[in-house]
């Protein structure tokens, strides 16, 4: 979701859903097809399912379409439950991954036990949150997988707080953290970061231009930071 200029198309600032909600009610399945065949993404993948346990329990926050993170982990006899705030999406999902449980539910109001999951998956969902909620959702996050656990998580670094961006011929707004910044934040929450990629990718949409992805590989420590907060 790089900067860029504005469209004339538009997910209406007067609709009272989330903005999330709004735009992937827009992009439906377009989505998957523009980023659903990203190699990162499917390597981020492959390590986080060569880490999990048999029959892990697993949760996918911003689970689009269902494809390709849910369908991957329900190949691998793991269980999930994606949680997404667009109605379409999860639709969507719920028909192409029938072996997944899908909600939908904002993922920072929703409550998660804590130590009740083997893997988290965090793909491109922290974007339309504000810096503080991205922050406080990565906490709760890293308390709700067990110890020893994997979470992955990609994003567009940047150093940008509600810059408006166009994004698949629609205006959003966007919010992010430089790559040093958090990968900092990910360690306060008790997460070790094991390694990371940084890559560029282009979405197979008409118009689109390639755009910066970092992926976090991380694991919850056995014993968590004394200065663990959020």
């Amino acid at each position: 979701m790089p900067v860029g200029e504005r469209r004339d198309t538009d997910v209406g600032h007067e609709d009272q859903r989330p903005p999330a909600a709004v735009l992937f009610d827009a992009l439906g399945p377009d989505y998957e097809k523009a980023f659903a065949h990203a190699p990162a993404h499917l390597a981020a993948l492959e390590w986080l399912l060569e880490r999990l346990p048999p029959a892990a329990r697993t949760l996918d926050v911003g689970s689009g379409t269902g494809r390709p993170t849910a369908a991957a982990l329900v190949g691998a006899g793991h269980s999930v439950l994606g949680v997404d705030v667009s109605p379409v999406m999860t639709e969507l999902a719920a028909r192409q991954v029938p072996g997944a449980e899908f909600r939908r539910a904002d993922i920072r109001e929703l409550p998660l036990d804590a130590e009740s999951f083997d893997g988290v998956c965090v793909f491109f969902s922290l974007l339309q949150m504000t810096r503080a909620e991205q922050s406080a959702l990565i906490g709760r996050l890293s308390r709700a997988l067990k110890p020893g656990g994997h979470l992955v998580l990609a994003t567009v670094p940047a150093d940008v707080e509600n810059v408006e961006v166009s994004f698949m011929g629609h205006r959003a707004l966007a919010t992010s953290f430089p790559e040093d910044d958090l990968t900092a934040l990910l360690r306060t929450t008790g997460l070790t970061v094991l390694a990371h990629r940084s890559t560029t990718f282009t979405p197979a949409h008409p118009g689109a231009g390639p755009e910066p992805h970092v992926f976090l590989y991380c694991r919850r420590d056995v014993h968590p930071h004394s200065d663990a907060h959020v």
